[in-house]
């Protein structure tokens, strides 16, 4: 397996394991710039080709097994001072938008995922394992990661990896994802190098 920066010729199947991930919630955010005909991850590709964005083909790290991507990692540094409005986006993100301002200037986990059928092969973890030497590249010294209480597993990756939760929110149901009760933050701090 080899770990390496996004290109933009990765979009589509970044966009793939982003639906994976975020069980619903980039799509709808990708609906409104979707073509009449366009599938939801070819819509999702042109916004992860985005040069600006923090949600990007240029913050993410694929995992490449045999030539295929089988996992991504995109995380950033989240800024320093979020006064991003809550009453301009949609209710159910709210909570997810409250618990990245509790860590401005941490380095965000956004997503991580694989593809099915390179689960439990400790993808995941690998991609983790290249976490802290992004947060020092960028200058931060603490990680921060968000999880829905009902994804034990995930939980259960991010504990393991010495993640402690430090905020909660509630969740508020949405028919885009499969989740009720809370959303947990999580951070660790940077290891030294």
């Amino acid at each position: 397996m080899e770990i390496r920066r996004a290109t933009l010729d990765d979009c589509r199947p970044i966009a793939e394991l982003a639906l994976i991930a975020g069980e619903g919630i980039p799509a709808y955010f990708w609906k409104g710039s979707q073509k009449p005909g366009q599938e939801i991850e070819d819509a999702g590709a042109e916004n992860l080709a985005s040069e600006i964005k923090n949600f990007s083909y240029r913050n993410t790290h694929v995992a490449v097994v045999n030539d295929s991507i089988a996992g991504m990692l995109l995380a950033y540094r989240l800024p320093d001072d979020d006064n991003e409005d809550l009453d301009e986006l949609p209710e159910f993100i709210r909570p997810c938008i409250e618990l990245e301002q509790c860590v401005p200037g941490s380095f965000y986990i956004n997503m991580l995922a694989t593809f099915p059928e390179y689960r439990n092969q400790s993808i995941g973890t690998q991609l983790m394992a290249i976490v802290d030497n992004l947060a020092r590249e960028v200058g931060c010294d603490q990680t921060s990661i968000q999880v829905f209480g009902q994804n034990q597993g995930a939980l259960r990756l991010y504990q393991r990896l010495g993640y402690n939760i430090v905020e909660k929110r509630p969740v508020i149901p949405h028919s885009c994802h499969p989740y009720t009760g809370e959303i947990m933050l999580l951070t660790r701090a940077v290891a030294t190098a």
